[in-house]
């Protein structure tokens, strides 16, 4: 067992002895008054630069709050689905104080009790919901409830090869703004030989092709808070479905699924290579390339629309959260609130590159790539928070497959996501 977990009971007295210590305003040891520091175990399942991104801000809160002492621990694969040592210590009654946790999972953790209401702790320390961008914000709250404080975030767009562009006398300053534009692109920047692809101008469902991008980008929706209802089957995300389904079969679906298939990554991504002349992704493909293509020649736009208006995307992103039963709550409140605070997310943005969903924080940005990724932030979309929120992800991800292979039609497909998300989500 990791040694942050046993809690002898003569240690809770002292945590105990502390905590009142604390509240009394008594300091700790450092500052001469023999008083001991309370603890706080942190979780996370960072590596690399995110993994410094947060020693830097937990060094900086020391400096602020020498009262409190947070450990960090590093749970390998602790995120995006995959949090099952985090749940056997909520329900084993010895969580950590605090974790680093996808906001996308906070409306089905929140829904069966594992995270603690930050509500009034917010509503007390007036935490100001608008200094966050509107998504972050909604995406951790669920059923009107704070459970969770946004940290970083993402954004999509369409990357272009400008110099590829000039080759087929396309303008590489004037990229495609509406659906059909970006088709007659792709087919210019096409080469095939027999079901081969020496070059393919674009692949909807490739990368960050998700039904929730192309779903959003030609107005659709996928769920009716009003009516706590799921609407994969809306009428605009139908037709997003279809575009895709019929792009499949114009380019042959299996010759498609050849080229993908042998597609590398890092250094060997088709984007970066020329293989893949276009591409919906998102802003840590800029680390990617600098690192091994720093001399590409691109440009990043909005996603095309059908009307070439109205552009939007959909984010998503890690947030601080205090798990049911932590105890010390109070100690971890204070150190979540400064990590996702202006500071804390300045620290975590200039050391990772990633976005901050503190608008003010990504206004310092000075790559104008990066930027472009943070101005669409006012206008993205967030997944839906219901407790069925991962269930619906894969039911979206195999309607997807589906549609492009044709085995269905999208609108029967779609309609089928919604009644099995719609039945969960109403047991």
């Amino acid at each position: 067992m990791n040694k942050c977990l046993i809690v002898s009971f003569a240690s809770l007295i002292a945590l105990s002895t502390v905590l009142i210590g604390c509240s009394s305003g008594n300091g700790d040891s450092a500052n001469g008054t023999g008083a001991k520091k309370t603890k706080v175990t942190f979780w996370h399942g960072n590596t690399d630069t995110e993994k410094e991104a947060l020693e830097r801000i937990v060094k900086a809160f020391h400096e602020q709050n020498p009262d409190i002492q947070v450990d960090m621990t590093y749970i390998a694969q602790q995120g995006e689905g995959q949090n099952e040592k985090l749940l056997a210590a909520i329900a084993g009654g010895n969580p950590p104080d605090a974790a680093y946790f996808d906001r996308f999972e906070i409306g089905s953790w929140a829904a069966r009790g594992s995270l603690t209401d930050l509500t009034d702790k917010a509503k007390a320390d007036q935490i100001n919901a608008s200094d966050y961008y509107e998504f972050a914000m909604a995406e951790a709250t669920y059923k009107g409830k704070l459970y969770g404080l946004p940290n970083d975030t993402d954004s999509r767009l369409l990357y272009y090869n400008k110099d590829q562009f000039k080759e087929v006398g396309l303008d590489p300053e004037h990229p495609p703004k509406t659906i059909a534009e970006l088709e007659a692109a792709a087919e210019k920047l096409t080469k095939k030989t027999g079901k081969r692809f020496e070059r393919i101008g674009f692949i909807p469902w490739y990368d960050q092709g998700w039904i929730y991008t192309w779903g959003w980008a030609f107005g659709g929706d996928f769920y009716d808070k009003s009516a706590d209802k799921v609407t994969a089957d809306h009428p605009n995300v139908v037709k997003a479905l279809e575009w895709m389904r019929d792009y499949a079969k114009k380019y042959n679906i299996e010759d498609v699924a050849a080229f993908t298939d042998s597609a590398g990554s890092g250094a060997d991504n088709p984007f970066l290579t020329g293989q893949l002349s276009m591409t919906v992704s998102g802003p840590w493909r800029i680390a990617g390339i600098k690192k091994y293509k720093p001399d590409l020649n691109y440009g990043v736009t909005p996603i095309p629309t059908p009307t070439g208006d109205k552009f939007t995307s959909w984010s998503g992103g890690f947030s601080y959260i205090i798990p049911k039963g932590a105890k010390n709550a109070d100690a971890a409140w204070k150190f979540i609130k400064f990590a996702a605070g202006k500071d804390g997310q300045k620290i975590f943005s200039e050391t990772t590159g990633n976005l901050a969903t503190i608008q003010s924080v990504n206004e310092g940005i000075k790559d104008p790539a990066t930027k472009k990724f943070a101005e669409i932030l006012p206008q993205s979309h967030n997944r839906p928070v219901i407790s069925a929120g991962s269930l619906l992800w894969n039911e979206l991800s195999r309607a997807r497959d589906s549609a492009i292979h044709d085995k269905g039609t999208p609108k029967d497909i779609l309609q089928e996501v919604s009644q099995k998300v719609n039945s969960e989500l109403h047991k």
